[in-house]
């Protein structure tokens, strides 16, 4: 098509696989930094249209058919290996751009031959100009969203969907680069390539859109999620502030009644007396007012908490803790992954309270440090139809939160986690590692 010498020739060249590279690399993740990028995908477009340019002076007419399909393919291995993203995204993305290079090589070739007769240098021109108009258009409108798209898809998108969108796509540019109708500038011709251009365009922007909805309606419930886990530790903090508050008013009666008893004692000069009831007062107050199951006062008092919350609901706790006091993981990551799986046990109990009233109900929290390591296994009472999917629990088994913050902390420290329900008895297990540098402090 249009002709031309072999530096006219490279010169389209140049142009095409600087389009497809710019273009692919806005709407990818690359391996490397900008700079290494840049110097990589240079020398490869250099040695591939060297390549190519010896091949155009040596066999003309196999160049002519063969070339841009040899330099593509290049081009997609290339650039396959030199992207972050998952591999069906990166194929999709692929797809994408060699869309996009139908496009602006359709549009430029067909403008040069209706309006200037098949001018090269028209064609050359109008190839640019639609590449830094496609560029414009994803650096201001697309390139933050589908970049985000990335996640969402990855996250929501099933690989039958995303195959369905890689074929519509790889039809829509077989269609246009069909080369039994290319010399056929006709307006019929001209009216199916807008057409296709335009269905197959809507389509990939209507999928892009429903999935980038789907994917933010899943943030937004897992925000959600996380505000009602806050909510919930919130309750549980106001239980420890109301106990402590009846505790301070049984301690200011009692102190009343005591310097009562003393004062009693002094007025009437029974020393003796006075010194055994001061040595019974002191044994009593040396005892602890309340049960301590690990010296970790954050944990203590969430356990706490949380057991008197569940022997309320008449569910028959165990504890086996074996923490120390100053652990290297922060108290909050703790509180996190502790308090979601005792409320999601509760919860559970609750339930299968609420399927057979005579079922007794019980929980058992182990926490142990192994050297390095920190393990928490939470067994409970369940639902037997409690369903588990993609290895987690359904919300309905929870309650529909804390499930995500439990993944969401041990995946900060390289945890393993697994989530069982073996036939009314869920089973929730953890291992995440203890950061190295304040390892020195193991019991």
């Amino acid at each position: 098509m249009l002709g031309g010498s072999v530096y006219i020739a490279l010169l389209r060249w140049a142009i095409s696989i600087a389009g497809v590279t710019f273009l692919f690399f806005q709407m990818s993740e690359q391996r490397y930094h900008l700079m290494k990028t840049v110097i990589c995908y240079t020398c490869f477009s250099m040695i591939l249209l060297s390549a190519a340019g010896v091949w155009y002076i040596l066999d003309w007419e196999s160049c002519a058919k063969m070339s841009a399909l040899t330099m593509y393919l290049c081009f997609a291995v290339f650039s396959l290996f030199m992207s972050i993203d998952p591999i069906y995204l990166r194929i999709y993305k692929l797809v994408l751009t060699f869309y996009l290079l139908a496009v602006f090589l359709i549009g430029a070739i067909e403008t040069s031959i209706i309006f200037f007769h098949g001018n090269i240098w028209v064609d050359m021109i109008m190839r640019v100009l639609l590449i830094v108009m496609m560029a414009y258009f994803i650096e201001k409108k697309i390139k933050t969203s589908i970049r985000g798209f990335s996640y969402y898809v990855e996250q929501e998108i099933d690989r039958f969907s995303i195959t369905i969108m890689i074929l519509s796509l790889l039809f829509g540019i077989g269609y246009i680069l069909n080369p039994s109708s290319l010399d056929q500038t006709t307006p019929y011709r001209l009216f199916q390539i807008f057409m296709n251009l335009f269905l197959t365009g809507a389509l990939q922007l209507l999928i892009f859109r429903l999935y980038l909805h789907i994917g933010k309606e899943k943030a937004y419930l897992k925000e959600n999620q996380l505000m009602q886990m806050n909510q919930r530790l919130l309750e549980r903090n106001l239980e420890i502030l109301e106990n402590a508050a009846e505790s301070g008013k049984r301690i200011r009666h009692d102190a009343r009644h005591h310097n009562a008893v003393i004062a009693e004692y002094a007025r009437r000069g029974q020393n003796t007396e006075l010194l055994q009831y001061l040595k019974e007062y002191s044994k009593e107050t040396e005892s602890p007012l309340t049960e301590t199951v690990c010296p970790n006062i954050a944990v203590n008092n969430l356990l706490m908490a949380y057991t008197d919350h569940a022997q309320k609901q008449n569910i028959k706790v165990t504890l086996d803790i074996e923490l120390q006091e100053n652990l290297p993981i922060p108290n909050i990551d703790l509180v996190t992954i502790l308090a979601n799986a005792y409320e999601n046990a509760i919860y559970g109990c609750i339930e299968a309270k609420k399927q057979d009233s005579h079922k007794e109900c019980f929980i058992q929290l182990i926490i142990h440090r192994k050297n390095n390591k920190l393990v928490i296994r939470c067994s409970n009472t369940c639902r037997p139809d409690a369903e588990i999917k993609n290895c987690e629990p359904n919300p309905e088994a929870t309650g529909g939160i804390g499930v995500l913050s439990i993944i969401k902390t041990s995946e900060k420290y390289g945890g393993e986690y697994d989530f069982k329900n073996n036939n009314g008895v869920f089973l929730f297990r953890l291992i995440i590692n203890i950061p190295q540098e304040s390892t020195d402090s193991c019991f």
